[in-house]
């Protein structure tokens, strides 16, 4: 089988030489150049062909921003982000994530070579999951200049495949009291910050509670959950414990920490706590899930979104069982068909749906579900 062919593009020497040294060591995957601007990198994806770019953002004469707008316009191909775990450095990730980047590695800032051998399988494991990724072209008006300033009523799509997203049919009634008794839960892994973002902005004020585990590490949910406020007809805030989950909101599981919900008399209770890997995840979806079959059973509606592996898979099955209703995202439309495939092998999912018919589908089930109450009046 061959090797995955991989370019590092790093301003760093120090940064380059041991990314090189740690996807060398690999049996599956060989380093075949690297960078030290985008302007080299340019020339050595264009003579060298390989399978996957790492990228440094902040780098001289180009911006890795800029360099990856224009890559993935021109030669859409898998990245994974090599970045300082800063502030900025999250907003920025965040970004490249919006433009089309696979997964992204937080380089420690001091300590580098010790950092990076202890992040060495985070790397190769993502630079695999990326090998297998389908990546989408970006569109020239998705740009970042573009995509920061949506027109009204426009969204930017994610992996930037369209440059909007059109407006869903939202009814022509509220979805009233079944949003206080309905909890939306949501599991994604790679690819899943932008597909997560396609069903939040289409979903109404007046959506059930929303609670998301999204695998990311710590530093970058607060960030994430801000961008999608600004986005979104709901609130988007970063989850805390015990607090009240109410409509209208949704609720993501900070980075390192596992999310689950509770019951407090009539409410429905946030749970976030530290504890083991679950299924090598904190946040793990399996958590988050099993607690939905416990807790809301028939109230729930689950949806896996893209991912790579089996997180979630064997409690969303439990959710279905409980009595709830539950979705995944379809092979097509994944960057990674990974946690929807395991979802559906384990018979947990009653539809699989193109991302961009998920928020509609649940909408109308929502709405069904009120008219079935209303006829029982």
């Amino acid at each position: 089988m061959p090797k995955i062919s991989v370019v590092v593009v790093d301003d760093s020497a120090l940064v380059r030489s041991m990314l090189t040294e740690i996807i060398n060591r690999q049996p599956d995957m060989e380093c075949i150049g690297a960078a030290a601007d985008p302007f080299v990198a340019r020339e050595m994806i264009r003579n060298l062909n390989p399978d996957v770019i790492t990228l440094d953002v902040e780098m001289p004469r180009m911006d890795g921003l800029d360099f990856l707008s224009k890559l993935m316009r021109l030669r859409p191909m898998p990245v994974v982000m090599v970045s300082t775990l800063t502030e900025r450095g999250a907003e920025v990730t965040l970004k490249a994530l919006e433009l089309g980047a696979v997964d992204f590695v937080s380089k420690p800032k001091i300590g580098v070579v010790d950092g990076l051998r202890q992040l060495s399988d985070d790397i190769t494991d993502k630079i695999r999951v990326a090998s297998k990724a389908r990546i989408h072209r970006l569109t020239p008006a998705a740009t970042p200049a573009a995509a920061a300033t949506p027109a009204p009523g426009q969204r930017v799509a994610p992996n930037a495949t369209t440059t909007t997203a059109k407006p869903l049919n939202t009814g022509s009634y509220s979805l009233g009291r079944l949003s206080t008794e309905k909890l939306i839960f949501i599991g994604a892994s790679t690819g899943g910050t932008e597909a997560t973002k396609e069903v939040l902005v289409t979903l109404p004020a007046d959506s059930p509670g929303v609670i998301i585990t999204q695998h990311m590490p710590p530093g970058f949910t607060r960030n994430y959950a801000a961008r999608l406020d600004g986005l979104c007809k709901i609130r988007v805030k970063e989850a805390s414990d015990g607090e009240r989950i109410l409509p209208g909101h949704a609720y993501i599981a900070p980075g390192g920490l596992h999310l689950s919900v509770e019951r407090s008399g009539a409410n429905y209770i946030a749970r976030v706590q530290d504890g083991d890997p679950v299924n090598r995840h904190k946040p793990s979806v399996e958590v988050l899930f099993k607690s939905a079959a416990r807790v809301a059973g028939p109230n729930a509606i689950g949806i896996m979104l893209t991912g790579m592996g089996g997180d979630g898979a064997k409690a969303m099955r439990e959710m279905r069982d409980a009595g709830a209703y539950c979705v995944a995202q379809d092979e097509a439309s994944c960057v990674v068909f990974g946690m929807p495939r395991e979802a559906i092998a384990a018979g947990a999912v009653q539809e699989v749906l193109p991302l961009n018919k998920i928020a509609q589908h649940v909408l109308d089930h929502l709405r069904a579900t009120v008219g079935q109450a209303l006829s029982r009046v």
